[in-house]
């Protein structure tokens, strides 16, 4: 029986009445939210297609784990940092080449952000 004391088959003939339906997706191993803090990720996830009015929405269960930006396996990804971004870097913050290079890394390689943190200096 289903919550309510509804009889599944009458369930499902209601549902296809109204033009909805519900599919499990079978043989889901691993599940990944992106965003922009980092990944969710689950694991041997159960996932149902609805379609209803011809939307469709995916229902997601399972327990995530999450990995931060700019880890992976709790390694840091380290960005490409290329003499002339160093070179625009010290150049637009008026610091040394040494300063301008810490501050790339320490934004992961973004020129934007490493200037704004070299300018309060």
């Amino acid at each position: 029986m289903m919550p309510g004391g509804m009889n599944p088959r009458k369930m499902k003939q209601m549902m296809n009445k109204l033009g909805m339906s519900m599919d499990p997706i079978e043989g889901v191993t691993r599940v990944t939210i992106e965003t922009p803090g980092g990944t969710y990720i689950f694991e041997d996830a159960e996932v149902v297609a609805m379609t209803m009015q011809g939307q469709t929405t995916y229902q997601l269960t399972g327990t995530p784990r999450f990995e931060a930006a700019g880890v992976i396996d709790s390694v840091p990804v380290e960005a490409e940092i290329n003499d002339a971004d160093i070179e625009l870097v010290a150049g637009q913050a008026n610091v040394s080449l040494e300063s301008a290079k810490a501050a790339l890394i320490a934004s992961n390689g973004d020129i934007a952000e490493a200037i704004m943190k070299l300018g309060g200096q």
